[in-house]
């Protein structure tokens, strides 16, 4: 019994996939090489104590909540472009901050402004607005292959690259990164049509 061959993906969906992937992967190799060495980074600064420590970490995923829907439904009213191009400047100030830090609460305030450049919710709506519904699970899954594989390869890199360029090297680069992200959405992801509501993400 023969198969149903899969419907292939559209040049302009792989495009967008490709390139959609590529900012959630320079994204999290930022957030992830600083990851392992944050905790010790932030001990050694002026007015660290454990729980300051702790929350340097946390304080991200915290400011990432609360901004993550918020950005996704101004999405559907300003534009999905748009608003990553906003969250994206904002995760790249927010590493500048964290990166010219001297003090445990400006590392705080870094890593607040840091999740408050909240994308994710704005990339998915992109990436199913460029997408047919009968080809979207391949293009999502991609990002799922992409974040992977970015975790992975931080595991390696974070020591290599923090002894060499310090862990405020390591914050700058994440914003450098940020601001690749942005050249990446604008010089290569194609331009929606129009703006969906789509089941699956609403």
């Amino acid at each position: 019994m023969s198969r149903t061959p899969r419907t292939a993906l559209l040049p302009a969906e792989w495009r967008a996939s490709a390139s959609l992937s590529g900012v959630y992967a320079l994204r999290m190799l930022g957030m992830f090489l600083v990851l392992p060495v944050l905790a010790l980074y932030a001990k050694e600064l002026p007015g660290s104590t454990p729980a300051m420590g702790g929350l340097a970490i946390a304080v991200y995923g915290l400011t990432q909540a609360l901004f993550q829907l918020p950005l996704g439904m101004l999405s559907d009213r300003l534009g999905r472009k748009k608003v990553i191009y906003l969250g994206l400047a904002v995760f790249a100030a927010g590493s500048f901050i964290a990166a010219a830090a001297d003090s445990v609460a400006w590392l705080l305030i870094g890593r607040a402004v840091q999740g408050a450049g909240a994308v994710s919710a704005a990339v998915t709506a992109l990436l199913a607005d460029l997408t047919r519904e009968e080809v979207r699970t391949r293009a999502m899954s991609m990002i799922g292959l992409s974040i992977g594989l970015t975790f992975s390869v931080s595991l390696v890199l974070s020591p290599v690259l923090t002894s060499w360029m310090g862990v405020e090297g390591l914050f700058v680069l994440m914003g450098v990164l940020s601001m690749a992200s942005i050249a990446l959405v604008a010089g290569y992801t194609p331009e929606p049509t129009r703006l969906r509501m789509h089941q699956d993400t609403q």
